[in-house]
């Protein structure tokens, strides 16, 4: 709450016949006197709806935020209403004494004192005033003397009242209360002798004429009149309310740096998370290259031929399958011949149960293999066996030794594959062992 009027109605505690002045060692103290009521005023309840308003009841808050007690004075409006009196701040003055401040700022500046709460309180003027409470003693020097006006003797023309500045004082509100005519202008005119060059610079202490009339006082020169004024403008701006301002202003600049310093981490902020979204955006696509390359070695290995059998010897073949010729029974050679030298490791092409092993006529020395598949292989003209019929053998597994046993015209290795276990149900053996992955 800041001190926004210059003027104030009347009081007549500042006036010197509702005041006492002291002096000690040739300084003026004034001790304030709070009247019972005040022209505008309110009820004790009704600062009651203010203060719960402005700080939840609370008389005793404060809060760091620049404003004190339970109706939230700024410290410049509770001095330039005379509440340094009771105490040095609001929050540290009691109820009543608070009440009997916020009494004089209505008077001076009206409800919108408190804009919002004013009228959620019902704040107005006029009305039944508070008890007003008992200001804080001062000191009083034991010679003082209680203060009447002073006049100018009868023989001169007018009378000249005397005012004692106190704390708070402004020439503005002394011109108001005291319905000076002319306003503080005239005021200053007439006391600018003791005032001096800055019409705001007034201390506690200093006797300024009310009512200057045709002539003035011993110590003071006569003021001129207004129409005749031609020295500087003053402002005649309260000092308290220069003091308001200078701290309205320094809180717009420190919120204004607030606000640019959440804007510049809120900024740093939305970057990070940008930065933040773009690596792992980068680290996603990198896992879905990853994963794009093990499904592609994967499908890879799955197109290539699988391997599930084994050639039966590491050899070239000669005489192909369905070579003709009056050489086989059959007219055709029903197998594949693989030319290799007499002890040559002969192994099972796939993994199944042997059929038999033993002699076998024209073929010679040979091994039978019934498969997984329902198909046969044979393995004749060998020269030892190293199986036996019923034993099961896996794919690789050396079964014999090649040979020249049977009805053969050299070392070799006649193989071949049949669709059941006897002779003429015979197919391609290239082709069979081509289908399991085989390179001959």
């Amino acid at each position: 709450m800041a001190v926004r009027g210059r003027h104030r109605r009347r009081q007549q505690s500042r006036f010197n016949r509702a005041s006492l002045t002291v002096t000690a060692g040739g300084a003026g103290l004034a001790l304030p006197l709070v009247a019972a009521g005040t022209a505008d005023a309110a009820s004790a309840d009704t600062w009651a709806k203010v203060a719960a308003c402005e700080s939840s009841g609370d008389w005793s808050v404060n809060t760091g935020n620049g404003y004190y007690g339970g109706l939230q004075f700024k410290q410049s409006t509770w001095e330039a209403y005379g509440g340094s009196a009771y105490a040095g701040r609001a929050d540290l003055a009691t109820k009543d004494q608070q009440i009997a401040v916020a009494e004089k700022v209505l008077d001076g500046q009206g409800p919108g004192a408190w804009p919002a709460c004013s009228q959620k309180a019902g704040l107005t003027r006029g009305g039944p005033a508070p008890v007003a409470p008992e200001a804080a003693p001062a000191p009083r020097p034991a010679t003082s003397q209680a203060a009447t006006p002073t006049t100018t003797p009868q023989s001169k023309a007018g009378t000249v009242e005397m005012y004692t500045v106190v704390r708070g004082d402004t020439l503005s509100q002394i011109a108001d209360d005291q319905r000076v005519k002319g306003g503080w202008q005239r005021l200053y005119q007439a006391n600018r002798a003791q005032v001096g060059a800055d019409p705001d610079l007034i201390v506690p202490g200093q006797r300024l004429q009310l009512k200057p009339g045709d002539t003035a006082t011993p110590q003071s020169r006569p003021a001129p009149k207004a129409k005749d004024w031609t020295g500087p403008e003053p402002t005649g701006k309260p000092a308290a309310e220069k003091a308001a301002e200078a701290a309205r202003a320094k809180a717009v600049a420190a919120r204004k740096a607030a606000e640019a310093k959440k804007a510049e981490e809120a900024k740093k902020a939305e970057e990070g998370r940008k930065a933040a979204a773009a690596k792992k955006a980068e680290q996603a696509a990198a896992a879905k290259k990853a994963e794009a390359a093990r499904k592609a070695e994967q499908a890879k290995k799955a197109a290539a031929p699988r391997t599930t059998l084994s050639s039966p010897v590491d050899a070239g073949p000669s005489t192909p399958y369905r070579a003709s010729g009056a050489s086989w029974s059959k007219g055709y050679h029903t197998g594949v011949d693989f030319p290799v030298p007499t002890g040559t490791s002969v192994k099972a092409a796939a993994s199944g149960t042997v059929v038999s092993a033993g002699w076998g006529g024209s073929y010679g020395y040979q091994v039978v293999i019934k498969h997984a598949d329902g198909k046969y292989s044979q393995y004749a003209h060998l020269s030892a066996l190293t199986v036996r019929g019923g034993q099961s053998v896996q794919a690789g597994q050396r079964i014999a030794r090649s040979g020249s046993t049977g009805n053969s015209t050299g070392p070799h290795l006649h193989f071949e594959v049949r669709t059941g276990p006897g002779f003429g149900s015979d197919i391609d053996p290239l082709a069979y062992l081509r289908g399991g992955g085989v390179k001959v």
